[in-house]
């Protein structure tokens, strides 16, 4: 019932930022927890970014804490990931997700909802 679809990867240079974009339709986004997951050919799934309802709790992966940061507006029913100095290590297909509910972080995989991927790749 609901449809997420990411936008905003691509190739770009060591040291470089992109903005990742997940929209959602057929039902408002206001109220879900958004996500952000990456994975690479041979690994897991990895968690990267959670965000709340209404943008007041966010969490960021360890390793991602200082470079990447996820928000929200709901007017719009998108939620952003913002990936400042890029690394070669974050070349993944980047995956946004929504859950229906008032959480304030969700880590796992344990979302309602799932879009396709978008490909970002990080030259060295």
């Amino acid at each position: 019932q609901v449809q997420l679809v990411e936008s905003g990867g691509g190739l770009v240079q060591a040291g470089g930022s992109l903005r990742l974009s997940c929209v959602a339709s057929g039902r408002a986004f206001g109220f879900y927890t958004g996500g952000w997951f990456r994975q690479t050919p041979g690994k897991e799934r990895e968690f990267v970014a959670s965000i709340n309802w209404n943008g007041g709790s966010t969490y960021i992966a360890d390793s991602m804490k200082g470079r990447f940061t996820i928000s929200r507006d709901n007017a719009k029913n998108t939620v952003y990931l913002q990936m400042n100095s890029l690394k070669p290590e974050d070349t993944a297909v980047y995956y946004c997700a929504a859950r229906d509910g008032p959480y304030d972080y969700i880590g796992s995989l344990t979302y309602d909802y799932w879009g396709q991927g978008t490909q970002v790749t990080v030259s060295s």
